[in-house]
């Protein structure tokens, strides 16, 4: 039993979690091109993100970015900002030969009762 109900990081219910597999050797220039040109764009379409991760064990050289929303109509909202933002085709094109394969999962909140609030 757990003396309190642990806090939770985070109250929204679908999570936007990204996979990029990155060309050996190039995780370094990717990461500088993804935070000068897709994090401005990113912060101001997306808002601010759950976190980044690097893969340690297992498949290597990936990229994990996590983005929360409230709903699928704010995800599909907040998506279509990006992708129409005027300088994010920039990002694509100076990030495009680094990404070798992309995986996108939308994953939803399960309420586990032992986390709950008291």
């Amino acid at each position: 039993m757990l003396p309190e109900a642990l806090p939770r990081p985070l109250d929204k219910p679908l999570v936007d979690h990204r996979i990029y597999t990155i060309q050996l050797r190039k995780m370094n220039e990717f990461i500088e091109v993804f935070d000068r040109l897709a994090m401005p764009i990113l912060l101001e379409t997306l808002g601010h993100p759950v976190g980044f991760y690097t893969s340690l064990v297992g498949a290597q050289n990936q990229f994990v970015h996590l983005w929360a929303y409230d709903s699928m109509a704010d995800y599909e909202a907040r998506c279509r900002a990006r992708d129409t933002h005027p300088d994010f085709p920039k990002y694509l094109a100076a990030s495009g030969h680094l990404i070798t394969a992309q995986e996108t999962r939308l994953i939803r909140m399960v309420d586990m009762p032992s986390l709950r609030r008291t």
